[in-house]
């Protein structure tokens, strides 16, 4: 596969992923039935969610200057919080190409050399990662029964045991196999793993490690609080629980990565999650699409304004 079929795929499948997911929407629920719950939606709610979800970029801007005060440079906090919200807007347009515009404004505006600051942005993904990951796994443990009664009566223990040991044991095969291997792809594949792992370790190397900890587990605090929240702005998921609260925003975080923003993905997630629930599928779709609109609208605002001001800030440089 050459490099113009792969850009063109990662281009085109969320593009693809999104018109699928926007046509089964709106073939399975008419749109009618989703503008009554904006209309009588408590907007309050919805704007200290978006508040939320701002705190959570301006700490994910502030939190970037610790991965690059141990190699010398220091950020200026308006070009770090002009370049994060640079990088939300551009992803709704190609994915993961945010990223790479992040580091280039550190690139023209710090003079930091762009693969140390596009460095810095994947450490900062693998600490999001493991948080991810932390969320996933309280996630399991608090929902552990409710969880294991749904799977046990959707999905056959005994295959399901057959292919737990049989993924151990791909996986183990894997692991030996690249452990001896000393094949060009064999050693690029071990390179980029101890890459990534000396990425995470460097984060608890850092002088300031525990205020780099303080604002990542900040970050995915208001992340899940603005989900909280928003969703008393409609009445009919005032009792929902915390449970529900998590699968849901789970759920919904991976269709971000997965997609242009999670486009048309983001609302179907979170219905199918609160779904599993027995929540109503129209109210949770509903909010759903309000959650992913106020936030989007946030994005789309402090995005634009980044792209006008960040010459005007820098007209010097």
């Amino acid at each position: 596969m050459n490099n113009s079929t792969k850009k063109a795929l990662k281009i085109g499948l969320p593009f693809l992923l999104a018109i699928c997911f926007g046509w089964y929407t709106f073939t399975r629920l008419p749109v009618g039935d989703i503008i009554p719950y904006f209309k009588s939606a408590n907007y309050w709610w919805i704007l200290l969610g978006v508040f939320f979800g701002l705190l959570s970029h301006v700490s994910r801007a502030y939190r970037w200057k610790y991965l690059l005060q141990p190699m010398g440079y220091s950020l200026r906090f308006p070009n770090s919080i002009m370049a994060v919200f640079i990088t939300y807007l551009a992803n709704y347009g190609i994915p993961r190409s945010g990223e790479v515009l992040r580091a280039a404004v550190l690139t023209n505006y710090e003079g930091v050399p762009f693969q140390k600051s596009f460095g810095t942005i994947v450490a900062e993904r693998m600490a999001d990662l493991l948080v991810m990951l932390g969320i996933i796994g309280f996630t399991l443990v608090i929902q552990f029964d409710y969880i294991y009664t749904l799977l046990s009566k959707s999905i056959d223990s005994k295959r399901f045991i057959l292919l737990a040991v049989l993924g151990l044991l791909f996986f183990g095969i894997i692991f030996i196999i690249l452990k001896k291997s000393q094949s060009k792809l064999a050693l690029k594949i071990k390179g980029f793993l101890f890459g990534l792992l000396e990425g995470v370790l460097s984060i608890f190397n850092m002088k300031h490690k525990w205020k780099f900890i303080f604002h990542t587990l900040f970050i995915w605090f208001m992340y899940v609080l603005m989900f909280y929240v928003t969703t008393f702005a409609l009445p009919d998921l005032n009792n929902i629980t915390i449970g529900a609260i998590l699968v849901a925003f789970i759920a919904a975080s991976f269709t971000i990565a997965a997609t242009n923003g999670g486009i048309f993905v983001y609302p179907v997630a979170v219905m199918k999650a609160f779904g599993v629930f027995g929540i109503a599928s129209v109210p949770s779709l509903a909010f759903g699409w309000i959650m992913w609109t106020s936030q989007t609208i946030m994005i789309i605002i402090f995005g634009t304004l980044s792209f006008i001001f960040l010459p005007i800030y820098n007209r010097k440089k």
